[in-house]
């Protein structure tokens, strides 16, 4: 099938440029103007789609071909961008440098890359440029991302971080040579500053009133700096794309009678993509949130868990304060119930983070550790589990500053070359620092999910028999 939707990709020449902020402040200003904006992500980022949900009122996406897979990018777009309902525009933000793709051996330069997905998705690119250090130059490195790759189509640039209206003029002047549209400029505003902790910016939830504030803002200075019609009659020059939209049902088989599983949310644990909730219930599950800092029981009737990353070491203190949860939790996972960990969830299953109790789920203890791990992983499963089958493949990616001892537990839960054994496979706990989006291996959340409906039956049998 062939469907249309008027899009862009917002790309730089490298970090730091600013286009979380622009991004962020575009889908902030074209919401404000009463479209319905579909706001994506390129790479695994977790943090950057809430700003971007909170902008636009509606899920934020992530894009990630080292995740899920190429054939699937095109889909899942899809499925964002028509889903609650259709959206009159899709802005997708991009990661690193246009050209920055996985470094893994197994995949060719670029792959995964903002020009990658933005050729998957036949979109035109914007280019936010950080001009505060430069003037004439701006246009020999716009040329340069212009012309390095013919099958991106460079439709403009914003400027960003300009200095004063003689700056602004000066790159304006020397871009007109080079042929690119400038789609705005937007000077340097140290108010707008979002904070960041070790793991990049601070997460959406976790700033309530403080990130919608800025989100506000944002959005203001970016309809204030920048042609916003310019921009969408760019994002309508994209052509339709030849894909149907990802639809979870197809990818998981019906389970009978609606296990209930909860999955962690509130400010502890905000990384998770939505995908995953979708395809269990699309699975049959009825899928419910829990908040580890306030809630002091699972949902009754909780036959599965899903613990996703997030920062619990921020919340450590508030986490072990919450004995009967802690309790709860412990209780599940002796049952034998199914209990899906990563990286933040490993942590709060461990006997201890950094000295203070944790579930106690895990004979392990945790602790900061002096330098972040991060990247790209391809990992096999060396045991069965609630996950997956021994032998089973996936990809995924870590992102974390803390470590746990893999030998000092039971089954390691993956394993791949250059780390060797990584996680903990315990009964029906499955707990890994590798974050991975169902999406990409659809298989895991079906199995998860048929886990759940085994022992929610067993249950069952049990009380009727008392």
């Amino acid at each position: 099938m062939s469907v249309a939707v008027p899009r862009l990709v917002v790309a730089a020449p490298s970090s730091n440029a600013g286009k979380t902020s622009v991004s962020t402040g575009l889908i902030a200003a074209l919401t404000a103007r009463g479209l319905a904006v579909s706001p994506h992500k390129v790479g695994p980022d977790y943090i950057d789609p809430g700003y971007h949900g909170l902008a636009a009122g509606r899920a934020g996406r992530n894009l990630d071909p080292w995740l899920v897979g190429e054939e699937r990018i095109a889909p899942l777009f899809l499925r964002g961008a028509l889903h609650p309902a259709p959206a009159d525009v899709a802005v997708v933000e991009g990661v690193m440098g246009l050209f920055d793709g996985a470094t893994h051996p197994s995949v060719e330069p670029g792959f995964a890359s903002t020009a990658h997905v933005a050729g998957l998705l036949r979109a035109p690119v914007v280019l936010v440029v950080d001009a505060s250090s430069q003037a004439r130059s701006v246009a020999a490195l716009v040329h340069g991302f212009a012309t390095f790759d013919p099958g991106v189509r460079l439709g403009g640039v914003i400027l960003n971080r300009v200095g004063t209206d003689r700056h602004e003029a000066i790159l304006r002047e020397a871009l007109g040579a080079a042929g690119v549209p400038v789609l705005g400029a937007l000077r340097r505003l140290d108010q707008l500053h979002t904070p960041s902790r070790h793991l990049g910016l601070v997460p959406a939830a976790e700033r309530s009133a403080d990130a919608l504030a800025t989100v506000t803002r944002l959005g203001e200075v970016v309809a204030d700096g920048v042609d916003l019609d310019a921009v969408l009659a760019l994002a309508r020059t994209a052509p339709p794309l030849d894909a149907a939209p990802w639809d979870p049902a197809a990818e998981v088989p019906a389970v009978p009678g609606r296990p209930r599983i909860a999955v962690a949310g509130g400010p502890a644990f905000t990384f998770g993509y939505a995908e995953d909730a979708e395809l269990l219930a699309a699975a049959g599950a009825e899928v419910v949130t829990v908040d580890p800092l306030r809630d002091e029981a699972l949902p009754d009737g909780t036959a599965g868990l899903v613990i996703g990353g997030g920062f619990p070491e921020i919340y450590a203190a508030e986490l072990s304060a919450n004995a009967p949860l802690r309790a709860d939790v412990a209780a599940l996972a002796a049952r034998g119930a199914p209990i899906a960990a990563e990286c933040a969830g490993l942590l709060y299953l461990a006997r201890e983070l950094d000295g203070v109790p944790m579930c106690g789920v895990l004979d392990v203890a945790t602790a900061m550790a002096p330098r972040l791990t991060l990247g790209y992983r391809a990992a096999v499963a060396p045991a069965d589990s609630v996950l997956a089958p021994a032998g089973t493949r996936v990809r995924g990616h870590e992102f974390h500053r803390t470590a746990a001892d893999p030998t000092s537990g039971p089954v390691p839960a993956w394993q791949w070359s250059s780390e060797g054994p990584e996680g903990f496979v315990h009964g029906g706990v499955h707990a890994s620092y590798l974050h991975l989006n169902w999406a990409g291996a659809p298989a895991i959340a079906g199995r998860f999910a048929s886990a759940c409906a085994v022992g929610a039956g067993r249950s069952e049998q049990l009380h009727a028999h008392r």
